[in-house]
């Protein structure tokens, strides 16, 4: 039978599962009583599946173009021979759902190893490819958290941005400045990793440290920015002290000194739009008495208007500005000052956006008081429509100062 060992060789490759079971059918007919054993031991396949192909020979209804097999054959699904197994799966995948706290996976990670081991111990012969096949059947993904729920928010809150967006627009329209101010994330200085990637030698990675541990000596850098809306630029000052409000304004100052007052000459008010926390936040009294000192200083009438508490993200500055810098800079250790503030000044988009930063090495302690008396006798005015948010610092010359 070495002959038809050969011919089986020679054609096999050409030929489906089913073509190849009747083609040794075939054969085994041509030899008469005995072919199925000679053929099945001549190209070493179960006589059951030579017995097969030759009934196939002989079926009135042959299966139809493409198929191997009659509908329904093959080993049936782990659901169907067991109908629990979907329910039991369904019940430690969301436990809290289902109404059943006492799960025994209830605060354990759910891995697909994890999960088939426990279906295993209820009975259920499965494994972890399976269980992710009927995870994915059912509709389940792995998923990270999702930041959608606000809390409890203001009933104003909507009202408050209509209320920016329309004196914001009164104020371009006029020709006064309108900028947005916040400030960026304290960055650490030195050999630390950047989140981002870019463009460098295959295999060569830029080396950082293991550990993300403070230098002593480089510290940290604190960028506090101003976005101007009607010019489209940025201010960057990079403070190395502390975040408090009199650095917030200080920044002010050195964007009016240095290029608001050029950009907006004549200017005779700015409005201001912050978040309601941080240096700058509605409730800081050092906030309110710097900014009214910098409104005698400059002799302009300074509004602000502060977002609702919770809405920090939808500040201009943090997409217009921050979010630039922040690609700017991706994949690149911040190794000293001068660093940081290159790229914060190197910063432009396709838009026309361009930023200004500087290094501002100034002292800015912490825990400076203001009394109530002096609170009073700030030039400040409150606007009817939630005065916490929206007020304006007049510009006279008999402000109190910080003590």
């Amino acid at each position: 039978m070495e002959s038809l060992a050969r011919r089986y060789d020679a054609v096999k490759p050409h030929l489906t599962e089913r073509q190849r079971r009747v083609w040794l059918g075939a054969e085994a007919r041509e030899l008469g009583p005995g072919g199925v054993r000679i053929v099945a031991d001549a190209v070493r396949v179960s006589p059951d599946t030579v017995r097969r192909g030759r009934d196939e020979l002989d079926d009135p209804q042959p299966l139809e173009v493409g198929r191997s097999r009659a509908s329904g054959g093959g080993r049936k699904r782990a659901e169907q021979t067991d109908p629990d197994l979907l329910a039991a799966l369904d019940t430690l995948v969301d436990p809290e759902s289902r109404g059943d706290p006492m799960t025994p996976l209830r605060w354990t990670c759910k891995s697909l190893r994890t999960l088939a081991d426990n279906l295993r111990t209820q009975g259920h012969q499965v494994s972890a490819s399976l269980v992710q096949r009927l995870l994915h059947e059912a509709g389940y993904s792995l998923q990270s958290n999702a930041k959608t729920l606000e809390g409890n928010q203001n009933p104003d809150r909507d009202a408050q941005f209509r209320h920016i967006h329309d004196t914001a627009a009164g104020f371009l329209a006029a020709g006064d400045p309108v900028i947005s101010i916040d400030c960026k994330k304290k960055e650490l200085v030195g050999q630390f990793k950047n989140g981002g990637r870019e463009w460098r030698p295959a295999g060569d990675p830029e080396p950082v440290n293991v550990h993300d541990f403070v230098d002593k000596h480089l510290g940290k850098a604190i960028p506090y920015g101003v976005y101007d809306l009607g010019a489209n630029t940025g201010w960057v000052s990079v403070g190395v002290d502390h975040e408090t409000a009199a650095f917030a304004v200080n920044t002010l100052r050195s964007w009016w000194n240095t290029t608001g007052a050029s950009t907006h000459p004549g200017a005779q008010r700015l409005l201001i739009t912050a978040d309601s926390g941080g240096a700058n936040g509605n409730r800081r009294r050092t906030w309110k008495t710097e900014l009214a000192e910098l409104a005698a200083q400059t002799g302009l009438e300074i509004s602000v208007c502060h977002l609702p508490p919770g809405t920090s993200k939808w500040n201009k500055i943090e997409h217009r500005l921050f979010s630039q810098i922040s690609r700017n800079w991706r994949g690149r250790p911040l190794e000293s000052l001068e660093t940081v503030v290159n790229l914060i000044g190197a910063t432009t988009t396709t838009t026309g956006l361009t930023v200004t930063a500087e290094l501002d090495t100034g002292e800015y302690p912490t825990g400076i008081k203001i009394s109530n008396q002096q609170m009073k006798d700030l030039p400040i005015s409150h606007d009817t429509w939630h005065g916490e948010w929206n007020y304006t610092l007049d510009p006279t010359h008999d402000t109190p100062e910080p003590c």
